[in-house]
């Protein structure tokens, strides 16, 4: 049993096993209806249930079709109708339940700690949807979508990232290190990444580039990535981030510094860290990124399922 939870502690050749079935799967299903399920039927008979203790629309969708597509079935629970740790039920007691019923486990929670309990417990495997410090699933796709989009290895491209450093990019820097790729970070002063994250990318021997000055981190950049600087459930002074990340706003000015081709991916939603005439350009793969994560999830249930061929 594998659990998916974060993009470190996953072996380099099973991502990449993961992206290379997830092409084969996408390339088979060019003439199938969204419902339709793949001829092999990997899945089928198989139960995911999904908790979402935060919200979501394209991870909740593409884990839904990504399920069907296989031949299995899902169930969605939230969070505040179950107990949970509370009412006399305990977390362990909780996952010894979900075992019971479901073959596997996607959670999108609002703790760490909560999904590394339920790691302990669970007879299953379990998927990070999303926690506060990782975003592995979003990540991995957007891997597949930059290889598609560039038809070469990520390992010989520029990427960069423009933003906060919160859960997405935490799981982008792993996968730096995981597929061996140049990754520049543009950030404010005081918004670097945290040392724990720093010091895990020292250990492996890579390194990452980081920049308080936006137009030196899209210099050479073959994809530029970005994610909303306020997130729902961020508790701080809004004005005064905004204010801090006014000159990181990623606008027709700022990609003139980059490649004439430099394609910009956004995980949605978005919010004023892009322009509308960016984020809806040329260059812009938003949409297909979005698209892509149904076929990436599927790989991954694949691989939880001990099914990955």
């Amino acid at each position: 049993m594998k659990h998916f939870i974060n993009l470190k502690d996953i072996p380099s050749a099973d991502l990449k096993k993961i992206i290379a079935d997830a092409k084969k799967r996408k390339q088979k299903r060019k003439n199938y209806n969204t419902l339709e399920i793949d001829k092999d039927k990997p899945l089928k008979g198989k139960l995911l249930i999904q908790m979402f203790e935060k919200a979501s629309l394209r991870t909740r969708l593409s884990f839904y079709l990504a399920i069907k597509q296989l031949g299995g079935g899902t169930i969605t629970l939230r969070a505040n109708e179950l107990h949970l740790g509370k009412g006399g039920e305990s977390l362990a007691d909780t996952a010894k339940i979900l075992s019971t019923y479901g073959d596997g486990f996607m959670l999108r929670t609002d703790s760490d700690e909560k999904i590394t309990e339920f790691s302990k417990y669970l007879k299953i495997p379990v998927i990070n949807g999303l926690s506060p410090s990782s975003h592995p699933t979003q990540v991995l796709s957007d891997i597949f979508t930059v290889e598609e989009i560039k038809k070469k290895s990520i390992s010989k491209l520029n990427i960069c990232w423009i933003g906060d450093s919160n859960n997405v990019l935490n799981s982008l820097i792993a996968a730096s290190v995981k597929f061996s790729f140049n990754l520049n970070i543009g950030c404010p002063k005081h918004y670097e990444p945290k040392r724990f994250v720093l010091d895990w990318v020292k250990k492996n021997k890579r390194k990452i580039h980081i920049f308080n000055d936006a137009r030196k981190a899209v210099k050479n950049a073959d994809v530029i990535f970005s994610d909303k600087v306020i997130s729902l459930n961020d508790r701080v002074n809004k004005n005064k981030k905004i204010e801090d990340f006014k000159n990181f706003q990623i606008n027709s000015k700022l990609m003139g510094f980059a490649k004439k081709d430099t394609t910009f991916l956004h995980c949605l939603p978005r919010g004023e860290e892009v322009t509308g005439d960016v984020f809806l350009g040329k260059n812009s793969e938003v949409w297909l990124q979005a698209l892509n994560r149904v076929h990436v999830q599927k790989s991954i249930l694949l691989y939880c399922f001990g099914k990955l061929r």
